[in-house]
């Protein structure tokens, strides 16, 4: 297993009171699979991102990351979120070489220059690399932002609702790129999304969590193979597989 979280629970401590967030929560995650993860709203479903990446630790429980344990967090992990959060004063190339520059300080200029550009080639932006983010639209905005996850060849990157924001054309194009990157980068990846269509055209298993505090109420396996397009949404198979995870969301907000 790339991934195992081992029996984690969660609680927030507001001014109100206690506020239980994940209750005994365990999955594994092969390496190099691609794992979606939906729930009812305010399940605690970027959570667990932040306990994955070391960015905050459970109150009891454990993850382990090819089998190291979590206690802070790693820079062989990438992540992108809905936002892309770009920084203006940087052109398009150096916005993406940026986590090189934060992880890999001894490497040559010209190799992060070198790396940046496969990564915009393959998501069709090589012509813009001189642009400032100002001047891209949002779908090219969110492409820059998963190039920059993935400059530093991370062994796992968290996708966190980085399509949320975009419309439904646009939202169908980054799909289809996404499934390209992950060919030709061959990463771990989490996504943590609401449409559950997203989850079926990128996923490889769909896990499910319960209403909060959440734990793991259901997995779907996907079964549209590693060259599936968006066509495949509309088949027999994949509409029955829809019905399902909405079945369980339905039943998972019940239990809220």
């Amino acid at each position: 297993m790339h991934i195992e979280v081992k029996n984690v629970f969660l609680e927030f401590r507001t001014d109100s009171g206690v506020v239980p967030v994940l209750r005994n929560l365990s999955f594994s995650v092969l390496k190099g699979s691609f794992v979606a993860v939906v729930g009812p709203s305010g399940c605690g479903k970027s959570t667990v991102t932040k306990l994955i990446s070391g960015l905050i630790q459970p109150d009891k429980g454990e993850i382990f990351i090819s089998n190291e344990k979590i206690i802070s967090p790693k820079p062989t992990i990438g992540m992108a979120f809905q936002n892309p959060v770009l920084l203006e004063w940087r052109n398009i190339l150096q916005n993406t070489t940026l986590p090189l520059e934060i992880v890999s300080k001894r490497t040559p200029e010209v190799k992060k220059k070198k790396r940046a550009r496969e990564l915009l080639h393959l998501v069709g932006l090589s012509e813009f690399e001189t642009n400032r983010p100002s001047e891209l639209s949002g779908g090219m905005k969110q492409r820059v932002s998963l190039c920059r996850a993935l400059v530093h060849k991370p062994e796992l990157l968290i996708l966190d609702e980085p399509f949320g924001a975009l419309d439904a054309f646009t939202k169908e194009d980054l799909w289809i790129t996404m499934r390209t990157l992950k060919k030709e980068e061959n990463f771990t990846c989490i996504l943590i999304t609401h449409d559950l269509r997203e989850a079926l055209f990128l996923a490889d298993e769909v896990l499910v969590l319960s209403g909060r505090p959440a734990q793991l109420q259901y997995k779907l396996q996907v079964n549209l193979g590693k060259d599936r397009s968006i066509n495949d949404l509309y088949s027999a198979e994949t509409t029955n597989s829809l019905a399902i995870l909405r079945k369980e969301i339905e039943f998972a907000q019940k239990k809220t």
